[in-house]
């Protein structure tokens, strides 16, 4: 999207590993001292200077906390999909949500790129 593309290489790569939720707690656990397992984690790729590889790094998304999130916050399956890639990468790419401020510029790039994808603001409350 062109939100990404000024951040990005052409050739740029990222991994994606789908897990249960057992190794998404595990992994949540060893590398952010949190219990339970979470959405997306992201660990971005830092490569030594003697290699040449656009790595952006590792997204490990659990496929059933995202189908259970979708189901409660009563959003499309594939939206929250696109929605936790987005987040993700967004995350591999520096930006966080420590504070206020961090989580208003990382969520706003996240809505101008998922509407550019054909998705809705994923933090729009939805009515009953």
């Amino acid at each position: 999207t062109e939100v990404l593309t000024s951040e990005l290489h052409d050739d740029t790569e990222l991994t994606v590993r789908f897990v249960s939720e057992e190794e998404s707690a595990e992994l949540n656990e060893q590398y952010r001292n949190k219990t339970g397992a979470t959405n997306v984690l992201s660990f971005p790729f830092d490569a030594p200077a003697e290699v040449e590889i656009n790595l952006l790094g590792d997204l490990i998304i659990c496929t059933e906390v995202v189908k259970q999130q979708a189901k409660e916050q009563k959003k499309q399956e594939l939206a929250h999909w696109a929605h936790m890639i987005v987040h993700g990468t967004l995350h591999l790419l520096g930006y966080d949500h420590q504070n206020s401020t961090e989580a208003n510029i990382m969520e706003t790039k996240e809505i101008q790129i998922l509407s550019q994808l054909g998705y809705s603001d994923p933090y729009r409350e939805i009515e009953a």
